[in-house]
């Protein structure tokens, strides 16, 4: 991994995780990712704009050496997080002149996470500019997105945003810029349902300060970069600001086939009634493609058998995990059975209470589904049907 340039006096200076299969022990990464770092070179400073995870300092330095950098004037900390600035403490050993740049919560952080010292650290105001002479830099602060401590660097003679994890995508490629725009979208539609997600009201606010803006190319913190900004913009205005799809969301588990036979009888019946939907066997599913999925989704109905007399607890992950990504469903339910009694409905739509979607009443059997139970499916398909067009969805 060498230098990459991005304009006269721009490069990018990361790596390329090709093997890093999780993130934070919690999120898969099935394409990689990498850690972007660009560094800029101007007639009057010199400027590092984020540094890669503490297992790829190696590259960032040897991209700075490559460079012949022997003076760094500053480094700016766009998140504190420690994919973006775990490297830190190496570089300002490296370059003990360069003052560190970040909001005051980032700079907190970055005390915090990293043992930084506080005098290294200078802080700038939003909206605040810094002169490199012929390159201008614009700090951008854009809190819950995804920290509380997150900022935005914008060139301004080159109209470069620096966006930090905003537009990113987990993708390990050899192309520097989005060229194959299909796996780009798949990519960072993920990100942006595992990571962006459950701050999407607060991702609409912050997007106020930069619909002003002259924008030629974004320059995100992961995967590769836009020259057609357009493209992401675009993405992103649909999954922040759009109402959801005609589509229901189906994750289920089913322990002795009684479950699985009502979610491949509602499943025909939502297709017969022109419903879209995403099915997902838990115990089996890549929980990526359904966060994936919940972007677009306005019913999440999910599927469980009774353990214990409450869900199983799939379901009950599922449940939390939809809770926490803040999709924007509008309506929510739960189909499953039972041996002698069952809680599912109560604890799922207890869970689910922070959405604020509407609850539509759960179909359950005791054993195995029978005819009564196909006509309850077959009601609450017609509802979920009618529900999506009263809302203009279908």
């Amino acid at each position: 991994m060498k230098p990459r340039t991005l304009k006269d006096g721009v490069y990018w200076v990361g790596a390329i995780d090709w093997d890093r299969r999780l993130f934070d022990e919690l999120i898969p990464l099935p394409d990689g990712t990498s850690y972007n770092a660009y560094l800029l070179i101007g007639n009057g400073g010199t400027a590092l704009i984020d540094t890669v995870d503490p297992t790829m300092a190696k590259f960032l330095v040897d991209n700075l050496r490559e460079l012949n950098i022997k003076h760094l004037d500053y480094i700016i900390v766009n998140h504190a997080e420690q994919d973006h600035s775990g490297t830190l403490p190496i570089i300002l050993n490296l370059y003990p002149e360069a003052k560190v740049i970040a909001t005051p919560r980032c700079k907190d952080m970055l005390i915090d996470l990293l043992l930084i010292p506080g005098d290294r650290v200078q802080t700038v105001s939003d909206g605040e500019k810094l002169s490199l002479g012929d390159k201008t830099l614009e700090f951008i602060h854009f809190p819950w997105v995804h920290w509380p401590e997150t900022m935005l660097t914008y060139l301004r003679e080159d109209a470069i945003l620096f966006s930090c994890d905003l537009f990113g995508s987990h993708l390990a490629t050899s192309n520097l810029y989005a060229v194959d725009e299909a796996i780009v979208f798949e990519a960072a539609k993920r990100y942006y349902a595992e990571i962006m997600m459950p701050f999407r009201l607060v991702i609409q606010r912050n997007m106020e300060k930069i619909r002003s803006l002259e924008i030629n190319m974004i320059a995100p913190s992961h995967g590769p970069v836009y020259r057609k900004p357009n493209f992401i913009l675009e993405a992103y205005r649909d999954w922040v600001y759009n109402p959801p799809k005609n589509l229901v969301v189906l994750p289920y588990v089913s322990m002795h086939g009684s479950t699985k036979a009502m979610v491949d009888y509602l499943v025909s019946a939502l297709i017969d009634r022109g419903v879209g939907v995403q099915q997902f066997n838990l115990p089996k599913a890549d929980i990526g493609k359904l966060a994936m999925a919940l972007v677009d989704a306005a019913t999440v109905v999910i599927g469980s058998p009774t353990v214990l007399g409450g869900p199983h607890p799939a379901a009950v992950y599922a449940a939390h995990l939809i809770s926490a990504l803040k999709p924007k469903i509008m309506f929510a339910t739960i189909i499953g059975s039972y041996g002698w009694g069952t809680t599912i409905a109560q604890q799922i739509s207890q869970i689910l209470s922070p959405l604020k979607a509407e609850f539509l009443e759960p179909v359950l059997v005791k054993g195995y589904p029978r005819e009564d139970t196909f006509k309850a499916l077959d009601r609450l398909a017609d509802e979920i049907l009618e529900k999506h067009r009263k809302h203009g969805l279908a």
